[in-house]
């Protein structure tokens, strides 16, 4: 098999992954048929109600992420992810039988936005630490990469599906049939062999916990700018939903099949940065970095495209820029962090990462309904550049970073730590080594962070 599979030939992954492709493609026909629903059957095309549906889908993950972190570090992890996939099955039936049954209002969508955005607050941080227990430490980057390709390839078949369907029978058998696929994500974690996991140490019960993770995280200075870059790049940049729609409808003149293919058409270049993450070993910051920048380019020449087509060809980018900082980013943290800690520090990750929407998808809504949909794009790519130019700035100074450009030959442009520069200079193998572990300065490690190591 090769390596970019290769987490595939582990039978627990293996379930795991066919389960949630299964689950993720009902996933992703929800959150279109959701948008679609409220933005041309419960109201006027208004920006604003699709920005607060999405915005009270994520922003239980403020209030939550930290306790569900904790409940990760705490407890058996796949029979959390048991209970928390037969509530979002039991939550997408009831909201479909409410507008089958014709009674289905706007309040009604939004609480159970909010229901849902509950349980995907406990999900997320139990869902992403899972992972580490079903692949040994050394394919835990490949497994993540493929985990995000299961998402993204749900998410190039799911919207286009959405779209034909909503055309076809409309939006409550959409969230009819995403209850019934999660049935496929239970057989999965019902079926795997418990003593093939790699089961990670729990945190006993004490005091504190809480505070151990976020001051875990403060000493960290690679993962604040991994979470800073994210989070502003989530509030501003991630509102594919809103934007998509609001440039369908309002902008193109589209219907519900045209803004389904837009989130296909998105999911190929994320596919595509997916498959390219499973195959790094260790992702970096500076990928990080570098993606958001890219993003930032991507969005704004997306938000100037002048027809319908050409803005569908400029999602491709934007997918594959947008899923490569976040599987580095997600990837990056969950493999220099300890694993007693991994809970509760992904939690505050998703933390930042799904709760900017709730503050960002209003902005951006209203943003969109004044000044024009492609300005809702515009203020996203805005924020990404700054933060990843502000970014580079910061590491720059602080971890002593130098950068070298060549035209001659590859790398074109090489990041050197002082580590790097230490081990050219002696030219040995035991300098040579110390690069390969990861470059960082005396100073840095002084301040317990080790962030240099983790950042090169």
């Amino acid at each position: 098999m090769s390596a970019t599979f290769s987490s595939l030939s582990i039978r627990n992954y293996r379930l795991w992954f066919a389960g949630a492709l299964v689950a993720n493609v009902g996933t992703w026909m929800q959150r279109v048929a959701q948008d679609w629903l409220v933005l041309t059957d419960l109201t006027d095309e208004s920006g604003v109600a699709v920005g607060i549906t999405t915005a009270l889908q994520f922003a239980p993950a403020l209030l939550l992420s930290a306790w569900a972190g904790l409940l990760a570090d705490r407890f058996d992890r796949r029979k959390l992810l048991l209970a928390t996939q037969v509530a979002q099955g039991v939550l997408a039936a009831g909201l479909g039988a409410l507008v089958l049954s014709g009674h289905a209002e706007l309040w009604h969508v939004y609480v159970f936005a909010g229901l849902l955005g509950a349980v995907t607050a406990i999900d997320a941080p139990v869902r992403q630490t899972f992972v580490a227990e079903l692949v040994p430490q050394s394919r835990l980057s490949n497994a993540v990469g493929l985990n995000s390709a299961s998402f993204n390839a749900a998410r190039l078949v799911g919207p286009g599906l959405a779209g034909l369907l909503i055309a076809a029978v409309g939006s409550g058998w959409v969230f009819v049939i995403n209850a019934a696929t999660f049935a496929a994500t239970i057989v999965s974690l019902t079926l795997m062999r418990r003593s093939e996991l790699h089961t990670m140490p729990h945190a006993s019960r004490a005091k504190g916990q809480i505070r151990e993770g976020i001051a875990y995280v403060r000493n960290r200075s690679d993962i604040l700018v991994i979470m800073v870059v994210v989070c502003v790049v989530s509030t501003f940049g991630l509102n594919f939903q809103l934007t998509s729609a609001l440039m369908a409808r309002t902008e193109f003149g589209k219907g519900a099949q045209e803004y389904g293919v837009l989130g296909s058409v998105l999911a190929i270049g994320s596919l595509t940065g997916a498959l390219l993450a499973a195959r790094r070993e260790r992702p970096r910051v500076r990928l990080v970095i570098g993606s958001a920048f890219g993003f930032g380019v991507a969005t704004g020449v997306m938000a100037l495209m002048p027809t319908y087509t050409s803005f569908a060809v400029a999602c491709i980018p934007v997918g594959l820029a947008s899923l490569t900082m976040m599987t580095a980013a997600n990837t990056s943290i969950q493999m220099t962090t300890d694993p007693q800690m991994r809970g509760r520090v992904m939690s505050l990750y998703m933390m930042v990462f799904l709760g900017a929407t709730p503050v960002g998808s209003p902005v951006v809504g209203w943003i969109g309904e004044t000044f024009g949909a492609r300005w809702s794009i515009g203020v996203g790519s805005i924020s990404a550049l700054l933060v990843s130019v502000g970014a580079a700035l910061w590491a720059r100074k602080h971890w002593d970073v130098r950068v070298r450009y060549r035209v001659a030959r590859r790398p074109y442009v090489e990041v050197l730590y002082p580590a790097d520069r230490a081990a050219a200079a002696a030219g040995t193998a035991a300098a040579a080594g110390e690069q390969d572990a990861g470059p960082e300065s005396e100073r840095v490690r002084a301040q317990g962070a080790a962030d240099a190591q983790h950042a090169a």
